[in-house]
């Protein structure tokens, strides 16, 4: 499981999931709905309180993701797979033009 905080400016929006069976959790943080009704990430994701459930990448977050010659030295330089669209969008998206980023969430393997 793939976990990422998504962040609108400087606020804490949600959190993004791709679970082991590769499906696609987007949930908005309780704080931010109650607070930024307004401010949704994209039209086609209004803010809510139930989560959104997909099982491909939210195209939204798919956008995001770069193209062309810069997805070539993406993948090469951090020898990713250009079809593990998570793993470009957790590499590629910490600091995108635009309002939206996406923080890795580590987890702590033990």
């Amino acid at each position: 499981m793939r976990k990422a905080k998504i962040f609108y400016d400087t606020l804490l929006a949600g959190e993004l999931i791709e679970t082991d069976d590769g499906d696609y959790i987007f949930q908005y943080e309780a704080e931010y709905t109650n607070k930024h009704q307004d401010q949704f990430l994209t039209f086609s994701m209004p803010v809510r309180s139930a989560p959104y459930k997909d099982n491909r990448l939210f195209p939204f977050f798919e956008g995001l993701i770069p193209e062309g010659w810069l997805l070539n030295i993406a993948t090469k330089n951090w020898k990713l797979n250009p079809n593990d669209r998570m793993g470009l969008l957790l590499a590629c998206c910490q600091n995108c033009i635009g309002a939206v980023s996406v923080k890795p969430i580590e987890e702590d393997y033990e």
